[in-house]
């Protein structure tokens, strides 16, 4: 799958994916993903930060709290016209722009740091990607991502519940198989069923690799790998949000802090 194939179908979610997400639809996100990514970032107040596949902006936003000042890209015009939205009606000076992150538009070590949230895995070309982010990273800076967990949720996975709903354990399959746009077809878990009814479901394309295709890419770049991270639900989460049991068993993603070595 090209890049202009996979922007198509970014651009047919984006107005659905930003409508549920901000009604908070998005559990896994909000109950644990983004808070485990912030919680494992280093400091960056008053760093020049790079966010890759920003969406409707919700955690570059997050990252301008902390202190950044944050450029973002997204490869949908839509998810950019609404985080410009949001900045034009409460500024927190980031720069939104519609842009492929195998081909970023600025010059060679521009930014202190960069981020990507579950962007990755739907990147076509994921060397040149990370090739791209390297170049745009300054000496010994670091370059953050979450994803998919490629070990225990690869292309099937699926939640064994007993008669109580307890999880007694997870399936996964297909996890040798590397795919090149391979298209899934799925809506948030949490939506209503008044919800469900009238949305059309995302059809996403994945780029699944194995753990070791990961790796392989990323040390190939010329990174560092300096830390892993590997998301649980605490009880107080599941407390709030119950459907998050299943991280509980196994972990749903990845996060990664990789550095560009220093000159």
């Amino acid at each position: 799958m090209n890049t202009s194939e996979n922007a198509a179908f970014w651009e047919s979610n984006a107005e659905t994916w930003t409508r549920h997400a901000r009604a908070g639809y998005d559990v896994y996100r909000d109950g644990l993903n983004t808070p485990a990514f912030l919680a494992m970032l280093p400091p960056v107040r008053g760093l020049f930060g790079l966010d890759i596949g920003c969406g409707e902006g919700a955690n570059t936003r997050a990252l301008a709290r902390c202190g950044a000042r944050m450029n973002a890209i997204d490869i949908a015009p839509t998810f950019v016209r609404y985080a410009q939205a949001d900045e034009d009606a409460n500024p927190l000076g980031i720069t939104y722009q519609l842009a492929d992150a195998a081909a970023l538009p600025f010059p060679d070590q521009s930014f202190d740091f960069a981020t990507a949230f579950m962007s990755l895995m739907d990147i076509p070309n994921l060397d040149r990607a990370l090739s791209e982010c390297a170049r745009v990273l300054r000496s010994g800076s670091f370059f953050q991502f979450s994803i998919l967990h490629p070990c225990f949720a690869p292309l099937v996975r699926k939640v064994v519940r007993e008669e109580d709903g307890s999880i007694s354990g997870i399936v996964i399959a297909r996890y040798f198989d590397c795919v090149d746009g391979e298209v899934e077809t799925w809506s948030f878990s949490s939506l209503p069923p008044d919800e469900l009814a009238r949305s059309k479901p995302f059809r996403v394309p994945r780029f699944h690799r194995p753990l070791s295709g990961w790796v392989e890419l990323i040390l190939q770049t010329g990174f560092r790998i300096e830390q892993i991270g590997e998301p649980r639900a605490t009880d107080e989460q599941i407390a709030r949000y119950p459907m998050l049991d299943d991280t509980r068993v196994a972990p749903l993603f990845l996060h990664m802090r990789v550095r560009k070595a220093a000159n």
